[in-house]
């Protein structure tokens, strides 16, 4: 949870590791009734299901429609499960090979690690749980794109390009508003049948997927399209049974032009959309990022070719001027060249604010210049140069830009000095001018190597770290994995967290963190919050935990991680945080996941909402997950992925990426703050969080 200050939303982006199946062509081995068709368990209802014949064996197989590599499956069972059955993966629907296999299935909800390819993936199930047969609400088949949908990239193609649409509903909600990047804008159309958007993404492209992310007006039936032409369209993707919420579907097409046409609306409401994301890979490209001078963050900080390799780390800088006051202290030169994407330089807030401004790096010997990355502060430049110097005197342009955009600008250029320097003539805003990162690359110089980046989790993870919570009633949490977090909360919090007297174990397997209204050291409740920080910090890997948050106005259940280095001394939100859930008891039917950073914190966290219309998640436990690494993090309910913040498109519309260190686990049961606000009459006490199990895979 947000350590200082509240929650708000922002656009998801595309995962890494993709539910394949969803939509896809299925089909079974048999079907109880017309009223549980194979198709039920693809297409991401819950409500729906699929149900066999009563007798062994059964199977269900998916087509997912090319070559993929598999690395998970999720299997939802309803009451009649299946006690023994395998995970199979086919070529051609033909010759199967078996990925997993069990005779000790426990039914429920299932999360399978697998490590496998193919076209078609089926469940062959040979022992029933019950008399009756086998019945999936869902099949997920999460993987990355082999051979028949290569190199799907995780950056939004659709981003900032051309969108139009059949009709919008007002001048508030445009066409525009639906590939802006901001999950707080949104297109929207008039109320009638049939209605389209749709976006230019400036070339041919190989569409891999589209991530679809509804306002409560969403389309029950559409369709996904693409062409060359604008006019000509070839349908990739076809539902009649849209859920709403956020829809991330993977396909495989291409063209210029990518649309969603909706056909018949779920609602008496038009058709609306915050945010239509579209991901490319293959043949063609990676969705419209430039070259040259001009691109502006479309990528990772990715070297360039030809040997190039970063010149200017910790290497001696100097500047106009720097701050060293009130929100940014020690803002040196030094720091846009220490690699630490939470600190950065500043111009003087006393005397700095003006133009020109400028940065300079020594990177000890002669060398040639071909790359330039700034990411910038929002206090950026909007008219600059890029200026080699062999003396640091005598200066010579090798770029330049009056319409520079901010956030992070990756520049291809051709110079040679061994002074390089951002030389600022205009800014974006009423103050100066700061830098998080300044990155040379090139050949030559004097370089010191970077650190490495801590490596990626294993392909297949496997656990590492967890807490089933099994001890007796009553007894604590083993303070071999745990330490109590004492006193009052932050973010206007009205708790007392004490030591250990509200977080208990109950007997059955599960953790409770107990919210009561009592008067404790001057606070009018007290809960429990604890974290793994003098036991477990880790750096990536799959995070999951299941919980049954509590309930009612005033609650603030949370999971969520915070950078190590909060504790040696980093302040937040430099440390970064993440959190994987949080549930505010005055909007029942949401739980929300959020990043937080120095360029985007408390209410602009980048984030997004799981809701599920109507419901309440404190009725029920549910799995809380996410999957994290240096590229990505996809958070997930229920095994379902909702939403995930890339990289590349973080550090190209928000800010720095502050997740590659160590963090550690915090569970806890706020009451009150600035984000839910204070119980009132409607407050019902004691509330129990509950938590199942906590684990780390990597």
């Amino acid at each position: 949870m947000a350590t200082f200050a509240l929650v708000a939303t922002q656009s998801p982006a595309k995962a890494a590791d993709t539910l394949l199946s969803q939509g896809k062509a299925v089909t079974a081995s048999s079907t109880e009734n017309a009223g549980t068709p194979a198709s039920a368990a693809v297409d991401g209802n819950d409500g729906t299901r699929w149900s066999s014949a009563a007798a062994d064996p059964q199977w269900l197989q998916v087509d997912l429609g090319a070559t993929q590599n598999i690395t998970s499956v999720a299997l939802n069972w309803e009451t009649a499960y299946a006690k023994a059955f395998k995970i199979q993966t086919s070529a051609n629907g033909t010759a199967w090979t078996d990925i997993y296999s069990t005779t000790t299935g426990p039914g429920g909800k299932q999360t399978l690690t697998v490590n496998g390819s193919g076209r078609y993936v089926r469940i062959y199930t040979t022992q029933r749980a019950t008399q009756y047969g086998v019945s999936l609400w869902e099949f997920q088949v999460f993987g990355s794109t082999g051979t028949g949908n290569a190199a799907c990239s995780t950056t939004n193609a659709a981003l900032n390009k051309t969108a139009t649409a059949s009709s919008t509903e007002n001048g508030g909600t445009p066409a525009s508003a639906a590939v802006d990047g901001n999950n707080g804008t949104r297109w929207s159309s008039a109320a009638s049948d049939p209605q389209w958007i749709q976006i230019d993404l400036g070339s041919t492209q190989s569409i891999c997927g589209v991530q679809l992310s509804w306002e409560t007006a969403y389309g029950k039936a559409y369709q996904i399209q693409t062409s060359d032409n604008g006019t000509t369209w070839n349908t990739v993707y076809s539902t009649t049974t849209g859920p709403g919420a956020t829809e991330l579907i993977t396909l495989t097409g291409s063209g210029r032009y990518v649309r969603m046409n909706g056909t018949q609306r779920a609602t008496q409401y038009g058709y609306s959309l915050w945010e239509f994301q579209v991901f490319t890979g293959g043949s063609g490209g990676n969705g419209g990022t430039t070259t040259g001078g001009g691109d502006n963050g479309g990528t990772g900080t990715t070297p360039p070719a030809d040997g190039a390799v970063l010149l200017s780390y910790n290497k001696p800088a100097t500047a106009s001027t720097y701050q060293d006051a009130n929100s940014c202290t020690g803002c040196t030169a030094a720091k846009a060249f220490d690699e630490d994407p939470a600190t950065r330089w500043a111009t003087s807030d006393s005397n700095g604010w003006v133009d020109p401004g400028w940065i300079s790096v020594d990177l000890g010997a002669t060398a040639h210049i071909t790359q330039v990355v700034l990411q910038w502060d929002p206090a950026y430049a909007t008219a600059y140069q890029i200026q080699t110097s062999p003396d640091g005197n005598n200066w010579t342009s090798i770029y330049s830009t009056t319409t520079g955009k901010g956030f992070k600008e990756t520049l291809n250029v051709d110079g040679n000095g061994r002074y390089v320097r951002m030389y600022g003539t205009a800014r974006s805003n009423g103050y100066g001018y700061s830098l998080y990162t300044f990155d040379v690359y090139g050949t030559g110089g004097n370089p010191t190597p970077p650190p490495a980046l801590p490596p990626n989790p294993g392909n297949p993870e496997h656990l590492v770290w967890s807490d089933e919570f099994n001890g007796a009633a009553g007894t604590k949490p083993d303070t071999s994995k745990w330490t109590q977090d004492t006193g009052g909360g932050q973010n206007g919090e009205l708790e007392y967290y004490t030591n250990g007297d509200n977080t208990t174990m109950d007997g059955n397997g599960d953790l409770v963190i107990e919210a009561r209204k009592e008067n404790v050291e001057g606070h009018q409740y007290t809960s429990g919050r604890i974290n793994t920080s003098d036991h477990f910090n880790f750096t990536y890997g799959h995070v999951e935990a299941r919980i049954k948050v509590s309930g009612t106005q005033g609650l603030w259940p949370a999971f969520w991680m915070l950078g190590s280095n909060f504790k040696t001394g980093t302040p937040w939100p430099a440390s970064g945080e993440i959190d994987i859930m949080e549930h505010v008891g005055k909007v029942p039917d949401s739980v929300y996941s959020t990043l937080h950073a120095p360029a985007y914190n408390g209410g602009n966290g980048y984030g997004q909402p799981y809701t599920v219309a109507g419901s309440d998640f404190a009725s029920d436990f549910h799995t809380y997950a996410v999957d994290w690494d240096s590229s990505h993090m996809t958070f997930s309910v229920d095994g379902k992925a909702f939403f995930t913040a890339d990289k590349a498109t973080v550090e190209s519309t928000r800010g720095p990426w502050v997740y590659d260190h160590p963090f550690y686990i915090i569970l806890n049961n706020a009451v009150g703050g600035d984000w839910p606000g204070a119980p009132d009459a409607t407050s019902v006490f004691p509330q129990k969080m509950l938590v199942d199990y906590v684990r780390v895979s990597q």
